[in-house]
Parts: C-alpha cells; sequence; structure tokens
C-alpha cells in the first residue's frame, strides 16, 4: 500500500464578502423603531384624540399606497412589507400640526415617499431622511397650516369654560409652543423692543409639563418622556448605537447652557460675580425637552440609511445635527431648526464617512 497523505487540519475557506451573518434584516430593524414609536404615538392620542388619529391614518395609508404604486410601475417586488414606508409615514405624522387638514398630511406623505424616497431608487438610496422631505414640503407649500398650533384637549377644556364663564365665545383656542415662547425675548433682544420685552420666566414655568406631556406642538411634541422611553428601547435591542442620539444631545445641551450662563452671572457693583434671573435665553432644560430634539435624537438623525456608518462619523453627524438646531433656535428666524439641521447634515453624510473611513488591515484608506 503507498503512503497515505496527510489531510491538513485546518482548511482555509475563501469567499466574498460579508462574511459576519446577524439575525438582523430591514424589516425587524424597521418595526422595532415603529414599536419605539408607540409611547409617543400614544401621548398624542392622549393628548389630541380624533386629531391626531386622522393625521396618523392619513400618513400611514397614503405612504403604503404611494409606495404600492412605484412599485407596480417601475414593476419592481413589492416592498411595502418591510415597514420603511410605516416609519416614514409615522414619523411625518407625528412632526406636523395637530391642527393640519389629512388631505395636507396625505400630500405631505406622497412627496415623502415619493420624492424623498422611491425617486433615488428605494429603501437604501435615498441621500435625504424622507419624513423631514415630506415636512419640508408642507412647510414651504403649507406655511401658515405648519405653524399654527393648539393646546391638549384637558387644556382646552379648561380654557373655553373659563372664557365660558366670563361670557365670551371662542370658537377655538390656540397657543403659542415653548419654543415659539423662548424665541421671543431673544427676538426682543435683538430688534431693542422696549414696549413690549418678553422674557423667558413663563417658559421655564413649563419645564415639568414638556417633560410629562400638556404642553402645544406637533402631535408627537408634547413629552419629551415618551420619546426617552422609546429611545431606550431602540438603545436596549441595539437598534440603534449610542453615538449619534449622545452627540445630539450633548451637543444641543452645550450650545444652550453657554449663553444661559452669560445671561445669568453678571458682575455686580462691587465687582464680584452674581447670579440672577436670565433676562433673554430660556433654561437648557427647555430646550433639551422642548420641540422635537428627543424625537430627533433617537428616531430621526439615528435612520441608518441618511446617518453615516462610521463610528466618529456619527458622532461628528449628531454634533452637526444639535448645533444647528440650537443655532436655528437661538440666531435664527425659526424656534425650531430640527428638519432644517437633519436635511443639512444628510448632504454632509458621504463627506463625513469619507473623512472617517476605518483605516483597512495592513494598508491605508484611500483618500482619493
Amino acid at each position: 500500500m503507498g503512503k497515505e497523505e496527510k489531510k491538513p487540519d485546518k482548511i482555509l475557506m475563501v469567499s466574498s464578502s460579508p462574511h459576519l451573518v446577524s439575525s438582523s434584516t430591514s424589516r425587524r430593524i424597521m418595526f422595532e423603531v415603529i414599536i419605539g414609536c408607540l409611547p409617543a404615538v400614544g401621548a398624542a392620542l392622549y393628548f389630541f384624540r380624533g386629531q391626531a388619529a386622522l393625521i396618523l391614518i392619513a400618513c400611514v395609508a397614503s405612504a403604503l399606497i404611494t409606495e404600492w404604486l412605484f412599485n407596480v410601475v417601475r414593476k419592481k417586488t413589492r416592498t411595502i412589507g418591510d415597514g420603511s414606508a410605516i416609519v416614514t409615514a409615522v414619523i411625518l405624522g407625528l412632526s406636523l400640526p395637530p391642527t393640519i387638514p389629512t388631505w395636507a398630511a396625505a400630500i405631505g406623505t406622497v412627496a415623502a415617499i415619493s420624492v424623498g424616497k422611491m425617486v433615488f431608487g428605494g429603501l437604501g438610496c435615498n441621500i435625504f431622511n424622507p419624513a423631514m422631505m415630506g415636512r419640508a414640503f408642507l412647510m414651504a407649500c403649507f406655511g401658515t397650516m405648519m405653524t399654527t398650533w393648539i393646546p391638549p384637549v384637558q387644556e382646552q377644556a379648561a380654557i373655553l369654560q373659563v372664557r365660558c364663564d366670563a361670557g365670551q365665545e371662542i370658537a377655538a383656542v390656540t397657543e403659542a409652543t415653548p419654543l415659539a415662547l423662548a424665541k421671543q425675548p431673544i427676538k426682543d433682544a435683538a430688534n431693542n423692543n422696549k414696549i413690549k420685552k418678553a422674557t423667558p420666566l413663563l417658559v421655564n414655568q413649563k419645564l415639568k409639563a414638556m417633560f410629562l406631556g400638556g404642553t402645544s406642538g406637533s402631535a408627537g411634541e408634547t413629552s419629551a418622556l415618551f420619546w426617552l422611553i422609546g429611545g431606550i428601547f431602540l438603545l436596549y435591542r441595539r437598534t440603534i448605537t449610542w453615538h449619534i442620539p449622545v452627540a445630539v444631545l450633548g451637543s444641543a445641551i452645550l450650545f444652550a447652557t453657554i449663553p444661559w450662563l452669560f445671561d445669568t452671572f453678571y458682575i455686580g457693583p462691587s465687582g464680584a460675580l452674581e447670579f440672577g434671573e436670565a433676562q433673554i435665553y430660556a433654561n437648557p432644560l427647555v430646550h433639551l425637552f422642548g420641540g422635537g430634539l428627543m424625537m430627533c435624537a433617537f428616531f430621526i438623525a439615528t435612520d441608518p440609511v441618511t446617518c453615516p456608518l462610521t463610528r466618529w462619523g456619527r458622532i461628528l453627524f449628531g454634533i452637526g445635527v444639535g448645533s444647528l438646531i440650537m443655532l436655528i433656535r437661538l440666531k435664527g428666524g425659526y424656534p425650531e431648526g430640527v428638519m432644517y439641521a437633519i436635511l443639512l447634515m444628510n448632504a454632509m453624510t458621504p463627506l463625513l464617512e469619507r473623512w472617517t473611513r476605518p483605516k483597512p488591515m495592513g494598508g491605508h484608506s484611500s483618500r482619493e
């Protein structure tokens, strides 16, 4: 018998990427995001009742129909089952005023899915966040509708009762958002308005309501607590990483605190540093709990398609989003800046990924 050949102990398998296998899928990620949105959806339905429900239904139905029609016309595989259209619809619906007509919400959703997503090739190919694209479209077309706010139904009932007891007839109740109240002293100071000079005292007293719920604003902006609960769920499920939320919230609170400190500390008559009540800038927690900052940090900025893939890219992306939000809130013409900050940083995503591209093992990353 010939000498038997010795078989190698280890066999090197050469195959094409990907080499890492994960049970996570686009469908699973999207439906976990939907679950994370449920606390905020429940709060919107509680505070605004049927108005919020109709907007969400209109947005979801319009999103599914629009994506289905695009797939039929282009003869592509049906993609409405992956859940991405529902996520876009829910995020957009929660970022709209409760008073907006359902037909306007439907038009905005059609624009979000068609222009913001499907014309680029569908999920994974879009450059900008579709929900924010839809909101920007509505803001450009229906500015008055997008800036008309009402308090929650519980507060409306109390206001109507007081006015009725006073013999006044009221058809509707509108109210400024907390961010609008925080913006007014800044505008007055910039314009040297000595006749009617507002102070941030009123909005600082709304901190508890802003955190727990009960303030005017978009359907999903009444309570920071419910977005925080949903965000913690996404972090626990590892649907998102901590990099973007921490960068967004950290940079925002930093840029909100700096002018507030200069506004509250001053040199007294004796030459010593004294502490007083801020006259222009609101408490930094107002910006943390107010508007769509929490929703942005956990659910909008973390969109896996439009944010960078690298770790440092995500950190820089989040810092850019938080900084731009506060720049618009403190120095811009609008009280809120989430939509514009997201769209601007989406455009920066390819550059951030180029800057933070990791070095391959045994070589150098290409900068060409």
